[in-house]
């Protein structure tokens, strides 16, 4: 996650104006309204630039005048506690004191980085909250302009290690045993930055509304008429707004991951953004995007990326072991992989694109 550059306006094409590449695919929302009574409150909408992105918040029920407002001062929150890049940030010391002492962090802080050490485990280390190195020496869409030294990138590794970081329940505290390791929350803040936002929002009455985090998807509620939301997946090859099919969803979050959109060319090659924590290069495994479908936008988030980075077999095995999670997987050679519950909920519209036969999935 980059510094927080934020703005606020009701114009959602200005925001975008000013955004650089986010980290995951934008899902593109279809919003069909047609069918509701003469009597539903108007929506409402705000965007602005958090999180590195352009966000936008839809509510289609009555709430405070202000509720806008305070929804994005909590994506305000989150970035500024979470970033590795912001000297107002907890992870800032944590990652400073590194291999010297254990670091007293906020409770909220803690929970995150336990919820993205269980995620590491549950991957195996394909998703690992200590790539911190790696993605700073790479510095793909904040500046690197280069591939790293091969020495540097076996340095970089030997840094990262989720079995280092020793958690305290009692203090809230965490020590990251090995002097230079860095904890990078980036595949994890924005999901769990919905979920805050959707916490907020039900607080206040609203139970239908889209919030939109440049990518991650929370679906609140259904439609105000009682129809599912329909999320139109991104075509990876194709300008943003071409998408490749579409995924009917209620009270869910949808999270998109791939490389298309964040990455460094360099002689002419392009290289993503997503790292492998086992040889330290952008992973280049055939897929080209992976969108998560889940309750839970934590969940979610963290799951687009170890699944992207676990390859189609091994991901869908971990999906289809986990109860309410799906998966939509996109290949190069146009192939759409599912997990076993979303055959009957998500739909190709691109001809392109063909559902790929069945694969024998070992078990996680």
């Amino acid at each position: 996650m980059t510094p927080l550059r934020f703005s606020t306006t009701s114009d959602a094409a200005t925001a975008g104006a000013h955004a650089v590449l986010p980290v995951f695919l934008t899902s593109i929302l279809i919003i069909a309204l047609n069918g509701c009574s003469p009597a539903q409150v108007h929506p409402v909408s705000k965007s602005g630039f958090v999180l590195d992105t352009a966000c936008t918040m839809t509510l289609y029920d009555k709430a405070p005048a202000d509720t806008l407002d305070k929804a994005f001062a909590i994506l305000d929150h989150v970035n500024t506690t979470m970033t590795i890049d912001s000297k107002q940030s907890e992870l800032i010391n944590v990652n400073d004191a590194a291999g010297e002492h254990a670091v007293q962090v906020d409770p909220e802080l803690y929970a995150v980085i336990k919820d993205g050490l269980h995620f590491s485990r549950l991957s195996s280390g394909a998703f690992d909250i200590t790539v911190g190195p790696l993605v700073k020496l790479w510095g793909i869409g904040t500046g690197g302009d280069s591939v790293p030294p091969e020495a540097k990138i076996k340095q970089a590794l030997s840094l990262i290690g989720y079995r280092h970081v020793v958690l305290n329940d009692a203090d809230h505290s965490v020590f990251l045993e090995r002097r230079g390791m860095m904890i990078d929350l980036g595949g994890i803040a924005k999901g769990y930055a919905g979920d805050e936002v959707q916490a907020f929002l039900e607080k206040v009455g609203v139970h239908h509304a889209l919030i939109d985090l440049g990518g991650n998807i929370v679906a609140m509620g259904s439609k105000p008429d009682g129809s599912p939301w329909r999320v139109g997946i991104q075509d990876p090859d194709l300008a943003r707004g071409s998408y490749i099919g579409v995924v009917s969803v209620t009270n869910k979050s949808v999270v998109s991951s791939g490389q298309y959109e964040r990455f460094l060319t360099y002689k002419g090659k392009n290289y993503g953004h997503i790292l492998s924590t086992t040889n330290g290069f952008p992973i280049d495994n055939g897929i080209t995007s992976t969108t998560i479908i889940a309750v839970n936008g934590t969940e979610a988030d963290a799951l687009s990326t170890s699944v992207f980075a676990l390859g189609v077999q091994k991901g869908l095995a971990l999906v289809n072991s986990l109860p309410g999670v799906e998966a939509i997987i996109l290949t190069a050679d146009k192939q759409v992989y599912l997990s076993n519950g979303m055959k009957d909920a998500f739909k190709i519209t691109d001809a392109a694109y063909s559902m790929a036969s069945p694969i024998s999935v070992p078990s996680p």
